[in-house]
């Protein structure tokens, strides 16, 4: 099967990449304190300049009470983890790559690690906690347009804060931003979207990365059927999302019954709107093993071709073979497949 079609440019509005290939974010923990490092600004360069089309960083927090839960998240605010920022984007593009952070709030998800205030949720927070975190993620976007990055990721994935008020067993609220439908507890998200959007202007590229399964629940659906799909995406998109990032445990899944589209494939179904598909890509075992010591080995991507040829998807997001291996998509381009390194857990304690 030929790769050519994954190695074409990708442009949307003010976004253009070499190819689509996309660094999955993935939380590293290796910022002192929140202030990102020169090992930091080396671990992204090293990918652009191996053939990555976009840089997606790991979580990013914003300034707010608890909004991360290990003390060396990098900070996405303040003078002093700005600066580094914006000098990691300067590396990235003088090795000819593209990247965006991904902007971040926790929730009540914790770790071990106390910080300095209590965690938030939609259970604790008050109208006033709500609209300060709709303001700092606005803070946060304008930051990433004025340091130079390419675009920017929302994380409304997976559990965390805006997750949170998608999801019925974390969403126990009686307000506008509650809600007995996947629509209605959209609400916060969608504020934030609108505020984000606001903040960078009509051609600055929103993506946001959605999740089905959480943290707390593998098994979780916040929408059971395509029409449950379009009251949640719909209104994100009308906010002002440009592509969405379909996270799955495994990305030849299909979300519904009765056809073999995936997570991505759905969305852009629904939406008309770029996805990314992630999920196992190049390896055999779920990341979920990674987390648990166990490594894996190397899968092929024909699965991934065949879909993204048909149209299901317009970007593909790689992690942990790009953890492992960060001249992976290098590899793959020159048909160097045997080449390619199985994935060890224990590069999740590194930074290379």
């Amino acid at each position: 099967m030929s790769l050519d079609s994954l190695f074409t440019p990708f442009q949307y509005k003010g976004l253009h990449l070499k190819n689509r290939f996309v660094m999955a974010p993935m939380t590293r923990a290796f910022a002192t304190d929140g202030i990102p490092t020169p090992q930091i600004a080396d671990y992204y360069t090293r990918r652009a300049a191996a053939g990555v089309g976009l840089i997606l960083t790991e979580g990013t927090v914003i300034d707010r009470p608890a909004s991360k839960n290990l003390k060396d998240i990098p900070n996405f605010y303040g003078d002093e983890a700005l600066a580094q920022w914006k000098h990691i984007a300067e590396r990235v593009h003088q090795a000819g790559g593209a990247i965006a952070p991904q902007i971040w709030h926790v929730g009540n998800t914790p770790y071990g690690w106390q910080p300095p205030a209590p965690f938030e949720s939609p259970e604790t927070m008050t109208a006033e906690d709500i609209d300060a975190t709709i303001k700092a993620f606005a803070n946060s976007a304008k930051a990433a347009k004025d340091a130079g990055f390419d675009a920017l990721e929302i994380h409304g994935a997976h559990g965390y804060l805006i997750d949170q008020f998608f999801w019925e067993d974390t969403n126990k609220r009686t307000d506008d931003f509650g809600g007995n439908t996947i629509k209605e507890r959209s609400r916060f998200a969608v504020a934030v979207v609108k505020a984000m959007r606001e903040a960078v202007g009509p051609d600055f590229v929103i993506i946001i990365r959605l999740s089905q399964w959480k943290q707390q629940d593998y098994t979780v659906k916040l929408a059971h059927t395509p029409q449950e799909l379009e009251n949640w995406v719909l209104p994100l998109a009308e906010a002002g999302v440009d592509i969405f990032h379909a996270s799955q445990r495994r990305y030849w899944e299909p979300e519904f019954e009765g056809d073999d589209l995936n997570f991505a494939g759905w969305i852009k179904k629904v939406t008309g709107q770029p996805t990314v598909t992630v999920g196992s890509v190049g390896l055999a075992g779920d990341f979920m093993g990674s987390f648990q010591g166990q490594n894996s080995g190397t899968a092929n991507i024909d699965e991934l071709l065949r879909r993204y040829d048909r149209g299901d998807f317009d970007l593909v997001a790689v992690g942990r073979s790009l953890l492992h291996d960060p001249e992976w998509v290098q590899k793959v381009k020159a048909g160097q497949f045997n080449e390619l390194k199985s994935f060890e857990a224990s590069s999740l304690q590194t930074l290379y």
